[in-house]
């Protein structure tokens, strides 16, 4: 494999402690949600239209295992905190049946183009939106057709979302979703405290309601049952937060999930500067006690808290993108797709409309909007990111995919996390300590590729956050050419090539 030359802005040195402070200081978009601000950082790593085609049979033609994530766009309510890719709910009833057959045309090109079915399949998510509102018959479509596409690894789940009003009402569907093959359920309760609900139009129906969809989700079958939950909210209270998460602990479920409300391209983008670091902080670590005494374990740092022992709780899917770096493949409106070396955004992200991915699917072609061929300083930060859903970084998967070690690639920045008690070696990981999780938008900050740090350390400290990079009163900002803070560039060793190994791990 050829990896892309670096630009100029990622062959550049900036002292850890003033990238920690940036971080810190832009603590609602320093997480894992990498890259930021793309349209500048990552420009000049983006194919050219003609070459999307090319550009992605030659990412993967040479891998042989890999995830798969099916995006479902379609929700019963758009929630007033939701960033991601759903369609205006007023046209779900209208659109689904052909976004399904739009979904398993995809399914067909990238089927014909990567030779799929010699590639061993090890995770399978399907999410959105709001999988669960679909009718089970198109659901059963893409799961059978996954499994025409690949060859499945022995004992690999998938995984699936829905709501509490879903399994609450309807029963027979969410049998019918285990029956099918599916393994892993979430349910997205998010918060318990009603007026805040309505404040964020979640279509919240009481404690007795989540009580009736945890007791149908238990007789479909599933054993594996997570519960999401949010945090970080304008006039939340650290209370109001510890009681959501005392509530869900009532609900018996194997894993809870915590996620920071993350302001950036949602209609409450405007709002963010009125939650502080410090309120975000202290709800971390309420969440975090409240779950321990409860029996829920978690390693400093991880969002996902488990009741069940040798059980992290997470989906295979995301288990090997963050532990391995795996490669993913994204189907659907606006999905993602991550091979060792490209990053590639499908049609319809940034619009919320199904023609423009529609469009390119009827003219035979791949519905990719942007995809970046990306050089090793970028493919690290991406998936250093990402590994910090878990709170640690895995040595042996990270010299295994680059050929050099994390220290070699990042000798300054781990010293500094060793010796600010940010971080220490447990086992094969590097890992945040209690100190470290509590600054983990600094610490993350430090792994970034140099020109997303350079955006964090020119961003303006007060700036309203928006979508991209525009904030919520109509200010742009536009990253200016700042000196490096040392003129030094990247070491000179690169990654080697990725290798297979005859078994087909990296």
């Amino acid at each position: 494999m050829k990896w892309k030359a670096p630009s100029l802005a990622d062959q550049q040195h900036y002292p850890p402690r003033q990238v920690f402070e940036a971080g810190l200081r832009h603590h609602h978009i320093a997480n894992t949600a990498y890259p930021i601000n793309h349209n500048w950082t990552m420009k000049p790593y983006r194919a050219r239209p003609k070459d999307l085609e090319t550009v992605t049979v030659e990412a993967w033609q040479d891998i042989d295992r890999m995830s798969l994530y099916v995006h479902i766009p379609f929700c019963q309510a758009r929630c007033n905190f939701c960033e991601y890719t759903v369609i205006d709910p007023a046209d779900n009833a209208r659109s689904e049946d052909d976004y399904f057959d739009l979904l398993l045309q995809e399914m067909e090109i990238y089927d014909r183009l990567l030779t799929t079915r010699k590639k061993i399949l090890t995770g399978f998510d399907i999410g959105g939106g709001t999988p669960a509102l679909s009718k089970t018959e198109n659901i059963a479509r893409v799961v059978d057709k996954a499994r025409a596409m690949f060859r499945w690894q022995p004992g690999m789940q998938i995984s699936i979302e829905t709501t509490p009003l879903i399994a609450a009402n309807e029963p027979d569907k969410i049998a019918a979703l285990h029956q099918m093959g599916i393994d892993r359920i979430s349910m997205g309760v998010q918060i318990t405290q009603l007026s805040l609900a309505k404040k964020l139009g979640r279509q919240y129906k009481g404690f007795a309601n989540l009580q009736k969809a945890v007791r149908h989700i238990r007789e479909a079958g599933f054993k594996k049952f997570n519960i999401d939950l949010m945090y970080g909210f304008a006039g939340q209270s650290v209370a109001d937060w510890r009681n959501s998460v005392e509530k869900s602990i009532e609900l018996e479920a194997n894993y809870i999930t915590l996620y920071r409300m993350r302001y950036k391209g949602t209609r409450l983008q405007a709002q963010a500067n009125q939650v502080t670091k410090e309120i975000v902080t202290q709800m971390a670590a309420a969440a975090g006690e409240t779950l321990h005494r409860a029996g829920y374990v978690a390693p400093p740092g991880k969002n996902t808290y488990s009741r069940l022992p040798n059980d992290g709780g997470c989906s295979d899917y995301l288990t090997n993108r963050v532990v391995k770096g795996e490669p993913y493949l994204g189907l659907g409106l606006g999905a993602q797709s991550l091979s060792h070396h490209t990053l590639a955004y499908n049609r319809g992200a940034a619009s919320k409309q199904i023609k423009p991915y529609q469009k390119s699917l009827q003219a035979g072609q791949l519905p990719i909007q942007d995809l970046y061929n990306m050089p090793p300083a970028v493919s690290m930060a991406k998936m250093i990111s990402v590994s910090f859903y878990f709170g640690e970084i895995n040595l042996p998967h990270f010299h295994q995919k680059f050929g050099s070690t994390l220290e070699e690639q990042f000798p300054v920045e781990v010293d500094f996390t060793l010796s600010e008690g940010l971080m220490e070696y447990r086992g094969d990981c590097l890992s945040l300590t209690p100190k470290g999780a509590k600054a983990y938008n600094g610490v993350i900050a430090l792994f970034y590729a140099p020109a997303v740090k350079l955006h964090l350390l020119q961003r303006p400290a007060n700036f309203s956050k928006g979508a991209g990079e525009q904030g919520s009163k109509g200010e742009k900002y536009t990253p200016a050419p700042l000196p490096p803070c040392s003129p030094a560039p990247l070491p000179a060793r690169t990654p080697a090539p990725l290798r297979l190994t005859p078994g087909g791990n990296l």
